[in-house]
């Protein structure tokens, strides 16, 4: 992904300001100023705080030089200056701590540079240039023929094991077939997408939630945690104390940021958010309805079916049964896919040994057992989902906008062939 604080560049604003926090530093960026032909004035003392206040009130440069040598904690201080920066700001960082972390860290938050200090003018000049060569750049247009794939993935009853699912596939076509994924649990207080890959989920779903507004390219970068170098999830931990308020704008926003970041979206979904907020499948490819092979869940399945019928009839509904062991069937699947008018399309093992040891070692099964009969089944769904995707996209074509609908059938054709050995 792009760094978004590089996504809308602005013609109208200054081009440049410089926060810093000592006499020698201010020194010199104040001599590239004027070989810049800039006032002086746009270097100013200060530092990360100052820079914090100014742009509070006022209208972020083109290109903003910030140093953080007073900083305590640099991350979370570059945080607090995105949420007063503008997008299309670019931002150079300067620093007297040399740690390949630490830099590595401040790119990855959306930072153009870091230089170190004392600064070397040649250096200076060199990173301005980098960061006009940057504004200048032709921008990529996210409203193109990009395929993505949305798919949710809802459980029919607690304990069918749908979370699972969704954290394993999310990883799956993030690490098997190399696509960047995004993966959202909208399990607000029990979520454990996060859980599950051993990682803290953060406060960005929570955020969203209270602020719907402040969802954009810059908000998703910020608040969604990697797990891998293509997969990233936005989880929650909530409160049992603070119970969703919401209209469902929030959802929404969301769904349309991760489409523009992602090839892939995976949305766990519990079915109780499917009653309050129904539009949550509206944009969604495909619905993956994880259930198990029991009477009470053949009886919520029949009514999750009906449900997306009437709610999503353009989405794909794939049944997977999950957690089947042959010892022991309350129900046959001939006579579930009877009771439920509709065929069972994967078939899931048990496989108690796997999942635990890929919950003791906090990592999604298919990853931490990945010769394992479920890690296969959950591989094949992942091409299944993909291949879906294709046949909505080529039932769709042909009507208006074909051209535009077979590129992104392509497109999907494309990402399905990247599959790793």
């Amino acid at each position: 992904m792009n760094a978004p604080w590089k996504a809308n560049a602005a013609g109208a604003r200054d081009p440049f300001h410089a926060f810093v926090c000592d006499d020698l530093t201010l020194d010199t960026i104040r001599g590239v100023c004027d070989e810049m032909g800039w006032s002086q004035e746009k270097a100013n003392k200060g530092g990360l705080r100052n820079a914090i206040q100014s742009l509070s009130v006022a209208a972020s440069p083109q290109i903003l030089m910030v140093d953080l040598s007073e900083s305590g904690d640099p991350i979370n201080d570059i945080n607090a200056l995105a949420e007063v920066c503008e997008p299309g700001t670019i931002v150079i960082a300067l620093g007297q701590v040399n740690d390949v972390r630490l830099y590595r860290d401040l790119l990855l938050s959306g930072l153009q540079d870091y230089l170190l200090k004392p600064l070397n003018p040649d250096a200076v000049r060199d990173a301005i240039a980098q960061a006009q060569a940057a504004l200048m750049a032709p921008k990529e247009d996210g409203t193109g023929d990009k395929p993505h794939v949305s798919i949710g993935v809802v459980g029919t009853r607690g304990g069918v094991g749908a979370s699972t699912i969704a954290t394993s596939l999310a990883w799956t076509l993030s690490d098997r077939l190399e696509h960047t994924t995004g993966l959202l649990d909208l399990d607000v207080h029990f979520g454990t997408g996060a859980l599950a890959m051993d990682l803290e989920p953060g406060r960005g779903l929570t955020d969203a939630i209270d602020n719907p507004s402040r969802i954009d390219g810059l908000f998703i970068e910020r608040a969604m945690i990697k797990a891998n170098d293509k997969l990233s999830i936005l989880s929650a931990e909530a409160p049992m104390t603070s119970p969703v308020m919401s209209d469902g704008a929030a959802f929404f926003q969301l769904q349309e940021e991760l489409r523009a970041a992602f090839e892939n979206t995976v949305i766990d979904i519990p079915r109780s958010m499917l009653i309050s907020y129904p539009h949550l499948a509206h944009d969604l490819n495909v619905m993956v309805v994880v259930t198990e092979l029991t009477l009470a869940a053949a009886r919520d399945t029949i009514r999750v079916l009906a449900w997306a019928k009437s709610n999503a009839p353009h989405c794909k509904v794939i049944v997977v049964a999950n957690k089947v062991s042959n010892a022991s069937l309350e129900i046959s699947r001939k006579d579930f896919e009877a009771t439920i008018e509709s065929k069972i399309d994967q078939v899931i093992p048990a496989d108690p040994k796997a999942t635990a040891q890929a919950a003791k070692l906090g990592r999604p099964v298919v990853d931490a057992v990945k010769g394992s009969k479920v890690s296969s089944a959950i591989s094949t769904l992942a091409d299944n989902i993909l291949s879906s995707a294709i046949e909505e996209a080529e039932e769709e074509d042909g009507e208006e906008g074909g051209k535009k609908k077979k590129s992104v059938m392509d497109g999907f054709k494309a990402i399905l062939s990247k599959k790793s050995d």
